[in-house]
């Protein structure tokens, strides 16, 4: 029975597409190259439709696929493969020949394919990318500020902890404005900041010119402009997954992990974690697990394999702030590894373990339960508190009662 699979080597400006039928022996192939502009890609899909293609697997660098990959999509099973699987021996490389490497390896499953989502989960994954890149903008814009300020002689940073803090910001825009006098300045900080009423205003006696004001007053703008669009993506993610609110709460009861950090797991692994069978699995695929690099019986490393760098991000960062939560199981794991590991082995390892918490959390349905020290009742309120004080800013709904939670 004939079953027909293209293979496609995608470039930016040309696709060259091969079709054969996997039923044969030694499959005969029919090429032919294809633009990439949309009506190209439209043909493109005709001409495999003609031939009763079922199913196209791709290659392809960069984010040039995904103009295909949308177009193809209500029509065929597609596969993506990741480039290095598919590399052609030196000076034997051409585009047909990778077209038809591209289908024998698929056949012979010899390829790595890369996990794409569905078209729902791709829309999570481009709201928190995006936020991700506008809050580094915003750090490296503060950054850009203080700099700004140490040539203006003001030495505001080694006072305050935060810049773009509701003291900082008051005397930032006062500097804007002209306003010079350290002592009004000084004024304008809050009663509660650790360094004095003295100590502030020396920090603040400077000599900003016009031009060091016209350049702070642009990074007050810029910083406003991102802090309006952070909010605006994320308030736009809370309704893409107000239908899965249940599940943002569940992982947000993990120590380390906040509503934010819940929003970015799930828009990079799904709802249910159902693309991955097991934790470790996700965990292979994230690269927060030991690699394996053996040659004659002989491990040479086992550094972790590059996986997807944005879970392996939002894991790190997770653990940090876990092994700071007091009472927590992790803060437990990670000082009894320290000493045997170092920090930087030991905190991989809790990323670890959160990654196959996260996955038990979402595949099977169940709870958070703390097994750690036990905190006090004061501070499991003010958790607590804090937690549905987030969601419920997000428009999530809360309810009181949570089933009873189980082991992860």
């Amino acid at each position: 029975m004939s079953y027909k699979i293209a293979g496609i080597d995608v470039h930016k400006r040309l696709l060259v597409v091969v079709v054969a039928d996997a039923a044969e022996e030694e499959p005969s192939f029919e090429g032919r190259r294809f633009g990439s502009t949309t009506s190209e890609v439209r043909h493109l899909a005709a001409w495999l439709r003609e031939r009763g293609v079922q199913e196209v697997v791709m290659e392809s660098t960069a984010q040039y696929w995904k103009p295909v990959w949308l177009e193809l999509e209500p029509h065929f099973h597609l596969h993506l493969a990741q480039a290095h699987s598919n590399r052609a021996p030196r000076g034997r490389k051409n585009d047909f020949g990778d077209s038809q490497r591209l289908v024998r390896r698929f056949l012979a499953a010899e390829l790595d394919l890369s996990f794409v989502p569905a078209a729902e989960q791709r829309a999570w994954r481009t709201l928190t990318r995006g936020k991700h890149q506008l809050t580094r903008e915003r750090v490296r814009v503060i950054a850009q500020l203080e700099a700004l300020l140490e040539e203006a002689r003001i030495k505001l940073s080694s006072v305050i902890t935060d810049l773009w803090g509701a003291s900082g910001q008051r005397i930032l825009r006062a500097l804007a404005d002209g306003e010079d006098d350290p002592v009004k300045l000084a004024a304008l900080g809050d009663a509660r900041l650790q360094c004095g009423p003295e100590q502030l205003c020396d920090a603040l006696t400077g000599q900003p010119g016009t031009v060091h004001r016209h350049m702070l007053a642009c990074h007050l703008e810029r910083l406003d402009l991102l802090d309006r669009q952070i909010a605006q993506i994320h308030r736009l993610l809370a309704e893409r997954l107000h239908d899965h609110q249940e599940a943002v709460q569940r992982l947000a009861q993990v120590p380390g992990i906040r509503v934010d950090a819940a929003h970015q797991i799930i828009a990079e692994v799904g709802v249910t974690a159902s693309a991955f069978d097991s934790a470790a699995q996700l965990a292979s695929w994230a690269g927060v697990c030991p690699g394996q690099e053996e040659s004659a019986g002989v491990s040479r490393s086992n550094r972790s394999a590059k996986g997807n760098a944005h879970l392996r991000r939002i894991l790190n960062q997770a653990a940090q702030a876990a092994v700071r939560t007091q009472g927590s199981r992790f803060q437990v794991v990670f000082r009894r590894l320290v000493p045997r590991l170092g920090f930087a082995k030991a905190l991989w390892a809790i990323a670890h373990r959160l990654c196959r918490v996260a996955w038990k959390i979402l595949h099977d349905g169940v709870s958070y339960q703390e097994r750690g020290a036990l905190l006090s009742p004061q501070g499991q309120k003010r958790r607590i508190q804090r937690l549905m004080k987030e969601l419920r800013h997000l428009g999530y709904t809360i309810t009181p009662n949570n089933p009873a939670p189980a082991t992860p």
